[in-house]
């Protein structure tokens, strides 16, 4: 049997109630390449597995023994896969039925492109975008382009920093050449390390506007749990040391101090102070070893830092107000 030209890798954990719907839209797809699909299950304890032999024969099954979390779990996925795409889906996902031939398309033809992020929306509000690509920001924190805007507004593909992992496409010679997801991160700032990884060393992450998914967001990590904040801020302190190349680092240091120190106070005004500077003190006690990831990552670099800097965001504060008021409006309902 020929190898499928795209295996789509779809990381599950307690995720039953999601999966019939997301792997009923993948088995519907249109004008797609050959694909296989990879369900890798994070040894879940809801009858996912059962679940999936029954009425998905098809679909390849990977059971892990232990909750390896986003990275790792992932990892396992595309260690498994056959395709020359790898495509990462989250479970409580809602794919349109053309999505995965549009969201490779842009990987065909010898472009410097290596990822393709979707247009995710909420999937109760299509009309509000989720992600549009991941930014970055000089002060060295990830954002969500989009987030919480109508989708109208997102309508037009262009490049962008970075994928969202809820859904994006990535060759698989470049995934390997970067060693995969940093299995360190655990979940939560992995797919921005990636495509942070990526930009150093010459590839370029494109926003397919007309690859369409629906996200119920956070279904498995849960909405500002004490889990995702935690590994959101030791992440993203490891991301920013990691990736910024040495003239970057030095310049976003003053910036960076007062946008992690900005986080703290909204954490503690949200009651998750405690679980924001766990992550804080974690990401010091990591640093030896992300130190020596940085000097791994710094070394494979090939582009100049400015052609890093030219797509970093400087305006932070207005635009992480905006983000964190939507999310304590959520913590509160």
């Amino acid at each position: 049997m020929s190898a499928p030209a795209v295996s789509v890798i779809v990381l599950n954990y307690n995720g039953r109630q999601w999966l019939g719907p997301c792997l009923d839209a993948l088995g519907n797809q249109v004008a797609a390449p050959s694909f296989e699909v990879i369900v890798v299950d994070n040894a879940s304890t809801d009858d996912s597995v059962a679940f999936i032999r029954e009425r998905y024969p098809r679909v390849v099954l990977v059971e892990n023994d232990a909750n390896l979390g986003f990275a790792a779990g992932n990892n396992v996925g595309a260690r498994r896969a056959r395709g020359e795409i790898l495509v990462f889906l989250n479970n409580d996902t809602l794919p349109a039925y053309e999505w995965l031939g549009r969201l490779c398309a842009p990987l065909r033809g010898g472009t410097d492109t290596a990822l393709v992020a979707s247009r995710i929306e909420f999937l109760d509000r299509p009309e509000i975008i989720d992600s549009a690509g991941d930014g970055y920001l000089r002060a060295g924190g990830a954002y969500k382009r989009g987030h919480r805007a109508p989708s109208a507004f997102y309508g037009e593909s262009r490049e962008v920093f970075g994928a969202c992992g809820a859904g994006f496409a990535i060759r698989r010679d470049v995934f390997e050449a970067l060693g995969g997801f940093d299995e360190r991160f655990f979940m939560v700032h992995e797919d921005v390390d990636l495509s942070f990884r990526a930009r150093l060393i010459g590839h370029r992450c494109w926003y397919a506007a007309d690859a369409v998914v629906r996200h119920v967001g956070s279904g498995t990590l849960g909405r500002m749990s004490a889990r995702a904040v935690y590994y959101g801020q030791r992440n993203l302190e490891w991301t920013w040391i990691k990736n910024s190349p040495w003239p970057l680092l030095m310049r976003s240091a003053p910036a960076h101090v007062a946008y992690s120190f900005a986080g703290l106070l909204f954490y503690l005004r949200a009651g998750q102070f405690g679980a924001a500077l766990r992550g804080k003190v974690a990401a010091l006690f990591g640093l030896p070893a992300v130190l020596g990831a940085r000097r791994r990552t710094q070394r494979l670099r090939r582009v100049d830092w400015r052609d890093i800097d030219r797509w970093l965001d400087a305006g932070w504060i207005a635009l992480k107000r905006k983000e964190k008021t939507v999310d304590e409006r959520n913590l509160a309902g």
